[in-house]
C-alpha cells in the first residue's frame, strides 16, 4: 500500500509498504505504540482495544474497537486514538488514574484495553449517572478480578473539559473512496458492483469481525478486499409507519441506538450477541450474509417477517434467503444493502439464546417466537430457530399446529411433538441432536411462563 493516510493520536500518518491484510494492531506496534497488545487475535480479550471516532448524529462519539480485527487499509481517512495519547503532560487521564487508585491492574497486560473502553464510556454522548461497567464487557482480565475494575468505572464523573471532549462537538470524518493494490473502498453500491466485476474472487468486508478472525487464526488470504463502510446507502436507518429499514453495513451499536421503537427482543438478541467492541463494528448484513446456521440475528428477523434488499435491487423475504449450509439466494456479485422489518410488530415476541456462557458466546441454539392474538387464540404464528439445521429456518409445521389454537399447555405439548418430528439438528461439541431438540421444545414452554 502507498499513499494511504489517516489521523493517529491527533496527527496525520501516511502508510507505505504494508500488505492489505496487515492488521491495524500490527501497524501500531511497528510504530512503537505497544500499549495495544495481541491476546486472542479474535476480538475476545480486548487487549488490542483502540478508539475510533464515529458518527453520532451531527457530532461524534468515541467507539472502542478491536484493532486486531481491523485491516490496516480500513483505517484510511479515520481518526484513531491509542492509550498512549491519553496522557497529558505526564498526567494520567481520569480512566487511567481511577484504575490505578482502585487496584484495577496487576500484570497490566489487559489494562490498556480496559482504559480505552472505560474512556469511551466516560465520554459517551448523553451518558447520565455513573459509567456502565458493562461497556468493558469486551475486555478480559485473568489476574486482577473485576471488582476493582468495576469500582474504578463507578467512581468516574462527567467527562472532563479538554481537547477530547471538544472533539466530540465536530462531525466524524466522512470516508472517501480508496483504491489500492489488494484493497478497494467504494462510495456507492454501483461502484461496489463494478469493483466486484473487476476483481473476481474479491471478498467483501464490512466490520471485519468475522473476516478478521479467519485471517488471523486460519491464515486465510484473499486476492482483493472490498470495504463496504463508506457507502452511505448501506449505513442508512429509516423508520416509517409501515417499516424499519436498516442499512446492511450499519454497526449493531447504531442499530440499538437508533431503533428506539424496537421491541424488547432486539436487546435480548443483540446485547448477548457479542461484546461492545464487536458490536461497534459488526453488522446485520454481515451476520446474515455469512449464512451461519447459528447466527443470532436470523431467528429474530425471521420471526419478524423481515426481508432483505440486494445490490441487484431485489427484495427477498428472509424466509427464502437461506438456501443451505452457508448458502444464500444471492447471485454472484450480488450483496445485501438493507434489511426491512415490517410494522406493526407482533403483539407477542420472544428471543432466546442457549450457549455455554450467558454473554458473548457462540449459540448452541437460538429461537424466536412471534404471533398476534385473536382473542385468546394464537394467530399468524412464527417459530424460528438457529442451530437446529444446516441453516436458520422457520418451522412451518409447528406454526400451523399453533395457529388458531388457545395459548395453553395442552397446545404447547402438541406443538412440541411436531418440533420433535420435524427438527433434524446435528450433533457437535456444543450439543447433541437430542439435546438441541429437547431445548427447542423447552423454550416454547418457557415462552408460556413469561
Amino acid at each position: 500500500m502507498a499513499g494511504l493516510t489517516f489521523e493517529l493520536n491527533g496527527r496525520p500518518v501516511a502508510v507505505d509498504g504494508y500488505a492489505p491484510q496487515t492488521t491495524l494492531l500490527d501497524y501500531l506496534r511497528d510504530r512503537g505504540l505497544t500499549g495495544a497488545k495481541e491476546g486472542c487475535a479474535e476480538g475476545e480479550c480486548g487487549a488490542c482495544t483502540v478508539l475510533l471516532v464515529a458518527k453520532h448524529g451531527d457530532q461524534s462519539a468515541y467507539r472502542a474497537v478491536n484493532s486486531c480485527l481491523m485491516f490496516l487499509p480500513m483505517a484510511a481517512g479515520q481518526e484513531i486514538y491509542t492509550v498512549e495519547s491519553l496522557v497529558d503532560k505526564g498526567e494520567l487521564c481520569e480512566a487511567q488514574a481511577a484504575l490505578a487508585a482502585a487496584g484495577g491492574s496487576q500484570c497490566g497486560y489487559c489494562t490498556p484495553g480496559f482504559v480505552m473502553s472505560l474512556f469511551a464510556e466516560q465520554y459517551r454522548p448523553g451518558r447520565e449517572g455513573a459509567c456502565d461497567p458493562h461497556q468493558m464487557g469486551g475486555n478480559l482480565c485473568r489476574c486482577t478480578g473485576y471488582r476493582p475494575i468495576r469500582d474504578a468505572a463507578l467512581s468516574l464523573g462527567p467527562a472532563p473539559a479538554g481537547v477530547f471532549l471538544d472533539r466530540l462537538a465536530w462531525p466524524a470524518p466522512t470516508l472517501t473512496a480508496v483504491e489500492q493494490t489488494g484493497f478497494s473502498r467504494p462510495v456507492s453500491v454501483e461502484e461496489c458492483v463494478r469493483q466486484l466485476a473487476v476483481h473476481p474472487g474479491a471478498k467483501l468486508v464490512a466490520g471485519g469481525t468475522d473476516l478478521g478472525v479467519e485471517s488471523n487464526l486460519l491464515g486465510r488470504r484473499w486476492p482483493h478486499l472490498i470495504s463496504l463502510e463508506a457507502i452511505p446507502e448501506l449505513q442508512r436507518f429509516d423508520e416509517t409507519a409501515d417499516a424499519v429499514i436498516i442499512g446492511a453495513a450499519l454497526p449493531l451499536t447504531d442499530v440499538l441506538d437508533r431503533w428506539t421503537s424496537a421491541p424488547a427482543a432486539l436487546a435480548d438478541c443483540l446485547l448477548p450477541f457479542a461484546s461492545p467492541t464487536i458490536r461497534n463494528r459488526a453488522t446485520l448484513g454481515g451476520n446474515l450474509g455469512n449464512a451461519s446456521p447459528i447466527g443470532d440475528s436470523a431467528p429474530l428477523l425471521l420471526a419478524l417477517d423481515a426481508a432483505v434488499y440486494t445490490s441487484a435491487r431485489r427484495r427477498i423475504p428472509l424466509a427464502d434467503f437461506f438456501t443451505g449450509y452457508r448458502q444464500t439466494a444471492l447471485a454472484a456479485g450480488e450483496f445485501l444493502t438493507a434489511i426491512e422489518v415490517p410494522k406493526p410488530y407482533p403483539a407477542f415476541l420472544r428471543f432466546y439464546k442457549v450457549s455455554k456462557r450467558r454473554m458473548d458466546d457462540i449459540s448452541t441454539l437460538s429461537a424466536a417466537f412471534a404471533w398476534r392474538w385473536d382473542g385468546e387464540r394464537v394467530a399468524d404464528a412464527r417459530l424460528a430457530f438457529g442451530g437446529v439445521a444446516a441453516r436458520p429456518l422457520r418451522v412451518c409445521e409447528a406454526e400451523e399446529a399453533l395457529a388458531g389454537e388457545p395459548w395453553t399447555l395442552e397446545t404447547i405439548a402438541r406443538v412440541q411433538a411436531v418440533l420433535a418430528q420435524t427438527l433434524q439438528p446435528l450433533s457437535d461439541h456444543r450439543g447433541s441432536a437430542a439435546y438441541r431438540t429437547a431445548v427447542a421444545q423447552s423454550l416454547l414452554e418457557k415462552a408460556f411462563y413469561g
